[in-house]
């Protein structure tokens, strides 16, 4: 028979964390690169009062209920921030919605989720007068500025962000209420079928911040300032706006402006220590620092996820700007935090090409997060490095099914949630994405990781971006194939690039053919968008 513990049972309130950063660490910054341009500093006290002001309007003007689902199409600044806290404070669910997906997904998506008023920054006014017809359920457009920056639409009644704040009081107490309740909603990329959505809650959303901010996650303190570059439509910027708050520290947000002068001035200038993109984002700030002399001396540490990072750019990272790179392996599903690559004593003790070796790979898992490999036939796969199969996981922080129950049940009968990603896990307990299982290469009945033979060709210096995908052949079953997109100023040859792999993988691992084009096709979140380089070169083996 167990005895309860004599313990306070207090709701993990996501409003707690800009409660807890107002109240004790009231005089940090926040600041942002506006849409209107602009730089906007404010305190996390004045955020908070705003995020009132926020669920005020909410409640008042629109009568706004626990379990309503807010939208936004908007960028990564500080008032969409204030919703990130104002709606999910409330009781509301904030659906932040991926404005670089196709059009047809974003109507899908607000439609499925019913989201009943949208926030909009300026940048995506002309894209919602084009879907306005498709939005059946928006009962209020709402645009993320002051008055003078109001733009000439179409939109129906649309109303001012700022004049609504003006007109609401400052007063508000957070309500209390099951900590289990929907907090946020964030819709998978789409990549197959119609994206799916996945409905975090405010106790996932707390876990999975106490758990992101520890030495062996991100490692992050009040003493960092911090630049989420991972926008937050995605994954809610891998939960940096709530590790901010819940540490009170510096938070810097950059607006619409991805490009690499925009983020190195911003790390510079607000002496950014730690910041998170996807890979194609650090070689556009790579870019720019090569063409401009400049460089991030302010930055000390990374976290780079979405895909496998290449082998070159941690190398770059390190040698040339002294900046320390941390894999982040997650997803929508998983909040995103899964597996970080942060060292460990024994590894640290390794020889230095061996730690390398390890440090390369995804990383650890995380406490609080359980992981299984399997085979084909089900059963769990060495962990020695070599032997792969596919991943599940299974926490406080994995989704237990998608919104609506799209796709059916998706858990097993033990409650793991099948990742689509093939693994291996080696003795030190570093996992490794070896593909995606709808990307692994099954050729002459042996597997090829497209993953890995993508990561040794960025390392050549004529490479900006490479994707290798398996191509039908008539003897063989599927062959790889690399198709390149040159940096900039160059003009790598096929015979180039192979002769660069020569040594480096094996011979039957070597790409059938190589295809240097101008544009790389990417999915909304920045990924080679494989299936469609797999439609564009599927006949090219054939003859």
């Amino acid at each position: 028979m167990t005895i309860p513990g004599l313990m306070q049972d207090n709701e993990l309130m996501i409003s707690s964390l800009i409660r807890y950063a107002a109240e004790y660490h009231g005089a940090m910054e926040i600041v942002t690169r506006t849409v209107e341009g602009p730089i906007h500093r404010y305190t996390y006290a004045e955020a908070e009062k705003r995020a009132k002001k926020v669920s005020n309007i909410l409640i008042n003007r629109f009568d706004i209920k626990q379990g309503d689902r807010v939208g936004t199409l908007a960028w990564t600044t500080y008032r969409h921030f204030e919703l990130f806290y104002g709606v999910s404070g409330m009781g509301a669910v904030l659906h932040t919605t991926n404005p670089r997906l196709f059009d047809e997904q974003i109507t899908y998506i607000i439609n499925h989720a019913e989201d009943r008023i949208l926030f909009i920054d300026l940048d995506f006014v002309p894209l919602v007068e084009k879907l306005l017809p498709e939005l059946g359920a928006i009962e209020q457009f709402i645009v993320l500025t002051d008055r003078e920056h109001m733009p000439e639409t179409t939109l129906p009644d649309v109303l001012c962000y700022e004049e609504l704040l003006v007109a609401e009081p400052s007063d508000y107490d957070w309500p209390i209420f099951d900590e289990r309740s929907a907090s946020s909603l964030c819709y998978t990329s789409g990549t197959t079928g119609n994206p799916k959505g996945v409905l975090y809650s405010h106790r996932s959303t707390i876990i999975h911040a106490l758990s992101a901010a520890q030495n062996s996650a991100y490692g992050l303190s009040i003493y960092d300032t911090i630049m989420p570059i991972a926008p937050m439509y995605h994954a809610n910027a891998w939960g940096l706006p709530y590790v901010a708050a819940m540490l009170g520290a510096k938070l810097v947000l950059p607006g619409p402006r991805m490009d690499g002068e925009n983020i190195q001035g911003l790390i510079e200038d607000e002496g950014v220590t730690f910041s998170c993109a996807v890979p194609t984002v650090f070689s556009m700030l790579f870019q720019y620092l090569e063409d401009s002399g400049k460089k991030v001396d302010a930055l000390k540490r990374t976290m780079i996820g979405g895909s496998a990072v290449p082998k070159a750019m941690t190398e770059k990272f390190l040698e040339t700007y002294g900046v320390s790179v941390l894999q982040l392996w997650g997803m929508t599903e998983t909040s995103p935090l899964g597996v970080v690559a942060c060292a460990t004593p024994e590894v640290d003790a390794l020889p230095a090409a061996k730690r390398q070796e390890v440090m390369d790979k995804q990383g650890r898992v995380q406490f609080g997060l359980e992981i299984k490999v399997l085979d084909d036939t089900g059963v769990p796969v060495a962990r020695d490095g070599v032997a792969f199969g596919d991943l599940w996981v299974r926490g406080p922080w994995v989704t237990a099914s998608y919104y609506r129950s799209e796709g059916g049940k998706v858990l097993d009968p033990d409650g793991w949630f099948p990742t689509g990603d093939v693994v291996t896990i080696d003795q030190y307990g570093y996992m490794k994405i070896t593909d995606r299982s709808k990307d692994v290469i099954k050729s002459g009945g042996e597997w090829i990781s497209s993953i890995d033979i993508e990561n040794l060709a960025v390392g050549h210096p004529k490479v900006l971006q490479a994707g290798v995908v398996g191509i039908f052949h008539p003897k063989w079953e599927e062959r790889p194939i690399l198709v390149i997109k040159p940096a900039p100023g160059q003009t790598p040859t096929p015979k180039e690039i192979l002769d660069f792999l020569k040594g480096k993988i094996a011979k039957w691992w070597m790409p059938d053919a190589v295809f240097i084009v101008d544009e790389m096709p990417l999915t909304a979140t920045g990924k080679i968008k494989k299936i469609a380089l797999r439609e564009q070169y599927k006949d090219c083996l054939r003859d």
